[in-house]
């Protein structure tokens, strides 16, 4: 499996703002639509965001439309979640995807990071 490494996350206060990073290990990511994905403590993974290899498309859950923002910068092979007006409901581990292809929401999985966790508290 592609190695993938997230970096960014923290402890925040509701209304801030953190920027997630996940950076490929070995492999370029121009091929592979990227997906985050977020568990919460006794809850099921469930998608975020997913950006397509060219970054010309991308979605979101209905929980973090219009607060969280995924792009992506190949040249650095990197892609970002940009996430604003967090909520303590947001707070979960946060992981990132290669997907199997190059379009969202995809398919199939061929690496994934260790995660990153994110808590939102005041």
């Amino acid at each position: 499996q592609l190695q993938l490494v997230e970096s960014g996350g923290g402890l925040v206060q509701p209304g801030g703002s953190l920027r997630l990073s996940c950076a490929a290990s070995g492999f370029t990511l121009d091929y592979y639509a990227i997906g985050w994905f977020r568990q919460a403590p006794g809850k099921e993974r469930e998608g975020v965001s997913c950006i397509s290899s060219s970054g010309g498309s991308t979605n979101y859950a209905d929980s973090v439309k219009g607060r969280f923002t995924i792009s992506r910068d190949n040249a650095k092979n990197t892609v970002y979640l940009q996430m604003n007006s967090l909520k303590p409901e947001d707070t979960a581990v946060y992981y990132c995807a290669a997907r199997a292809v190059s379009w969202c929401p995809g398919h199939g999985v061929v690496g994934w990071g260790q995660g990153t966790q994110v808590t939102v508290s005041s």
